[in-house]
Order: C-alpha cells, then structure tokens, then sequence
C-alpha cells in the first residue's frame, strides 16, 4: 500500500500541500480528483520522488520514498507525468522498451522483449510499432507513454492526467485497459482524472483535493453524491443511476 503521513510543500513561498494523511490500498483503481491547484499532481510527484519530500512521509510497500535507492524504488513503482519530453525519432517498440531500463540496464533479454510485444498488444500497438513516435496522433502517443509505463512492470503504476489528448472513444478504451490492468494483472492504478465521470465509471476508490488537502476519501458510492461533489468543486450537481453506473450531470 501507498502511506502518507503527515505530507506539506511549499514552492515559492506558497502552500501547496497541507498536512496530507492518506493510505491507498494494494490493488485496483484510485482516482485523484479535485478542482485546478488542488495539489493532485503534486502529491503525485511526490509519492514517485519527481520533487523532493520536504516534510512528512511516504512509504510503497513499507520502502520510504526518499530514501530507497531510485534503481530499487523503480522496481515498485512507475510515473507517467503530464508533459514527459520523448525523443521525436524514436520508434513506438523503442519507447515502450524504454520501460524496461530498471531491469536490464541497457542490455535487453529474451523476457524483456516478450514484456515489450505484450505490452504493445495490451494497448492495441502492435500495428504501430514501427511507427516513429512524432507520426502518431496525440491518442496514439498517449497510449504508448501508458505502454510505456505499464512496461516497467511494477505493481504501482501513477498516471498525471493520461486522458489528454484522448477523444471519447480513447478515453473510454484506456480506462478500460487500466480497470483490466488492476483486475487481472492485479496492480495498483493510482490515477489523476479531470472527468469525475471517467472516476465514477471505473475506479475502486476516489480520492478528493482541494486548497493542497484531502477533503473526501473513499470508495466510489461514498464519494459521487451530490453533496460530497459539492464540499469539493463548488457547485450542486445532479447525480443519476445509468444502466447500474453513477453518472454526474455537472454539465446541466
């Protein structure tokens, strides 16, 4: 499990986090949701080590963030930030591959090349392989950065916002790959998400920021109830039953 303890930053002079206490279990799906400068993304660098834990404390698995060597620590856990900068000229195998590095240190195996051809199949890329990485639609890169992640075979995998650039119909088909992903696979999703209905939809649990804190946090029921989504975006929002599913009607 994920445990945060205790967790502030500051940058610039300005409280982004405050105090944050928050355990995500092993397995399944977790959404981080929240309003714009909730601290969503930024807690989330935090747990993968992208910033410097400036206070308070973070284990995965019982091995603490700040201090577990980066080669150990990326056998755990794997980051998809917002805005990776990928090389324009590589091939879609080549970067997915790159998800390996932890493990072969350059050197690719026999088993390492069979992770890769099952990792471009699981996100419908093995007609895109070949394909030079600034050829591709932003859906298309998209789902290979996830690829890529997903790679690394780890059994956290932290994804910053993966639904840019994805229209409805991506969108929908890598949020099922990654619900299949922690129900087969069992790994751990810990996901930011703008669309509370992508969370409502698929994940196990939901985890809400506002003002840099955790203001809700439970299973999904608990959480997508008119009166909960307005304690954390700030106006009422019609909540429906559709075919068995939650659906927010924020847009009404």
């Amino acid at each position: 499990m994920i445990e945060i303890s205790g967790v502030s930053l500051t940058l610039g002079g300005s409280g982004i986090l405050n105090d944050v206490n928050l355990t995500v279990p092993k397995g399944g799906v977790t959404a981080l949701v929240g309003p714009n400068g909730a601290g969503k993304s930024s807690l989330l660098s935090l747990i993968a080590r992208l910033q410097p834990l400036q206070s308070g404390r973070i284990t995965v698995d019982g091995l603490a963030v700040d201090t577990t060597p980066s080669r150990e620590l990326a056998k755990v856990m794997a980051i998809l930030r917002q805005d990776p900068g990928v090389a324009s000229r590589l091939r879609v195998a080549e970067l997915v591959g790159f998800g390996r590095f932890p493990h072969h240190r350059g050197r690719l195996t026999a088993q390492d090349r069979e992770i890769v051809a099952a990792s471009l199949e699981q996100f419908d890329l093995g007609d895109l392989s070949l394909r030079f990485i600034d050829t591709l639609s932003g859906g298309q890169r998209q789902r290979a950065l996830v690829a890529m992640t997903f790679c690394q075979g780890t059994d956290y995998i932290l994804l910053d916002e993966p639904l840019n650039n994805l229209d409805m119909f991506h969108a929908r088909n890598l949020m099922r790959t990654l619900r299949r992903i922690g129900d087969e696979h069992g790994k751990t999703v810990l996901i930011v998400l703008h669309d509370i209905n992508h969370a409502a939809a698929h994940a196990d649990r939901i985890v809400a920021m506002k003002d840099g804190a955790v203001v809700a946090s439970g299973d999904t029921e608990a959480i997508i109830r008119p009166d909960v989504l307005e304690s954390i975006f700030g106006f009422p929002m019609l909540v429906e039953r559709v075919a068995g599913r939650l659906a927010v009607l924020h847009h009404t």
